[in-house]
């Protein structure tokens, strides 16, 4: 359910969940209808970004780290971002519970040169904005996105964060998560 506030901005009662499962299942028919196998769909992953990858010397996507997505129900959302350009999809597809309209979802283009990025600083910056705007403490803030204190406070300084957390975070904030990710090189 949505409802208004007196900032313009909505509040999520039922938070919207990355759906893990779907994600893969769409990872699955893909893989499938392209007749690859978990090694080649590392592979084609991997060399999205060919030149960049070569630039850095950098190694390749493990098939086993793909397959255990499924097994863990969870992905961080800078890998996640490999798959989901590959998929040509945008995260919000896999979003489980009552809509939000954010405006355009799709990511943005990344050529052999670059790879697509959060931007988690940002992310934490607008999110601690909008937070003091709406007069939360982070910890009204962590009960309201069902995590901890410290999982939001940690982004201002995180490479890593997990895509159900990042993608509650841009639903609260009614942004598209595409508004922080960028396509980034060497």
């Amino acid at each position: 359910m949505v409802t208004s506030t007196s900032s313009s901005r909505t509040e999520i009662d039922d938070l919207r969940v990355f759906d893990c499962d779907s994600f893969f299942a769409a990872l699955d028919d893909e893989r499938r209808l392209r007749g690859l196998d978990w090694n080649e769909v590392a592979v084609e992953l991997y060399e999205q970004s060919f030149a960049l990858n070569a630039e850095l010397m950098d190694h390749a996507i493990c098939p086993g780290a793909v397959v255990r997505v499924h097994k863990r129900g969870t992905i961080s959302c800078q890998y996640a971002l490999f798959m989901l350009r590959w998929l040509g999809r945008a995260p919000e597809e896999f979003l489980t519970g009552p809509d939000v309209d954010v405006g355009d979802v799709r990511l943005p283009a990344a050529g052999p040169g670059s790879r697509l990025r959060w931007n988690l600083n940002e992310l934490y910056i607008e999110l601690d904005n909008e937070r003091r705007e709406r007069c939360l403490t982070w910890a009204r803030l962590a009960h309201t996105l069902d995590c901890t204190p410290s999982r939001l406070t940690n982004l201002r300084t995180a490479r890593l964060a997990d895509m159900d957390l990042v993608m509650r975070i841009t639903q609260w904030l009614q942004r598209p998560a595409a508004a922080f990710v960028r396509p980034t090189g060497w």
